[in-house]
């Protein structure tokens, strides 16, 4: 049998943090070391190895070609390497991490999330938000929501709510007799919030696709605020400030509360929808069965 090779693990760890810095001062605060220190151990594994892997520049570092073939393997070795040691050193507890954006989080999951905790009392759902692509062994991620158009690499996805776009606003602005909202033409006399996620999307429907179909020509669908999330947008349109696009699931909770209110039937179809993804090829868990089931049970009920 070959033997390990004797690896400097400690400068490799500087290393892997400092390439995915791009920065021996901010790999070194990761670490709880000094730069110096990331700079010592960064050259130690350079004479192992007999190669350079940093450019140095006077205040920026960049891999080199052999920098990065390492740093790509170290990520996702130090990942694996992460992730069993979570799993041996939390044998004994049962928690079910999950991520995903913020807006979903807040507007679909949290309201929903006893029911689950009903059924599973045994397991501790722990809820993180981003909206990067997941990397499930980095991460350490069991689960991931995601509202895309699907065609994730290297994942297994699956479709579980659809994202029909449609006008919402506060009952106030809708019950307001000096504006009335009776037809589609009357938004012009109302501010229209927009979500600036939603710009360049081919298929995920903004202000001026939603009044072309419904025939609002004097409505100038370029005016208003543009807010940096779908979230935001509602927020504001849940606090009187005008009349989002609201994404199906994400207001539903608020339309069925009463602080947001629906003024016209007509709802766009969306390429956007969430998404369960999943890491292929990962062993059988039960507990992520079980939390997929209850996702899938609760869209049910938005369709």
């Amino acid at each position: 049998m070959k033997p390990r090779h004797p690896a400097p693990l400690n400068a490799l760890r500087a290393f892997e943090a400092a390439a995915r810095c791009l920065s021996f001062q901010d790999a070194a605060a990761q670490l709880f070391v000094t730069p110096a220190a990331v700079s010592h151990q960064v050259k130690r594994l350079e004479a192992y190895l007999g190669v350079e892997l940093f450019k140095r520049g006077h205040r920026a570092v960049a891999l080199t070609a052999e920098g990065e073939a390492l740093a790509a393997s170290l990520g996702e070795l130090f990942g694996k390497l992460d992730l069993a040691l979570d799993r041996a050193t939390a044998a004994t507890t049962a928690d079910l991490r999950v991520s995903t954006m913020e807006s979903f989080a807040a507007k679909w999951l949290a309201p929903r999330l006893h029911r689950f905790h009903r059924i599973r009392p045994d397991l501790r759902v722990r809820i993180e938000t981003g909206n990067a692509h997941a990397d499930f062994v980095r991460d350490g991620v069991d689960v991931a929501i995601r509202y895309g158009a699907g065609a994730y690499a290297g994942v297994d996805a699956e479709r579980f709510l659809d994202a029909a776009v449609f006008p919402v606003c506060a009952p106030a602005v809708l019950g307001d007799a000096a504006r009335p909202l009776a037809t589609a033409h009357d938004l012009q006399r109302h501010t229209l919030l927009h979500d600036e996620s939603a710009q360049g999307r081919p298929g995920v429907p903004g202000w001026s696709d939603w009044l072309d179909a419904a025939g609002a020509t004097r409505v100038s669908a370029g005016e208003g605020p543009v807010f940096a999330s779908i979230y935001l947008a509602q927020e504001a349109a849940i606090a009187g400030h005008g009349v989002a696009l609201g994404v199906a699931p994400l207001v539903a909770e608020d339309l069925r509360s009463g602080r947001l209110a629906r003024p016209f039937e007509l709802a766009l179809d969306n390429a956007y929808a969430f998404w369960i993804v999943r890491r292929r090829g990962a062993a059988a868990n039960p507990a992520v069965d079980a939390f997929c089931e209850w996702l899938r049970g609760e869209a049910v009920g938005e369709t």
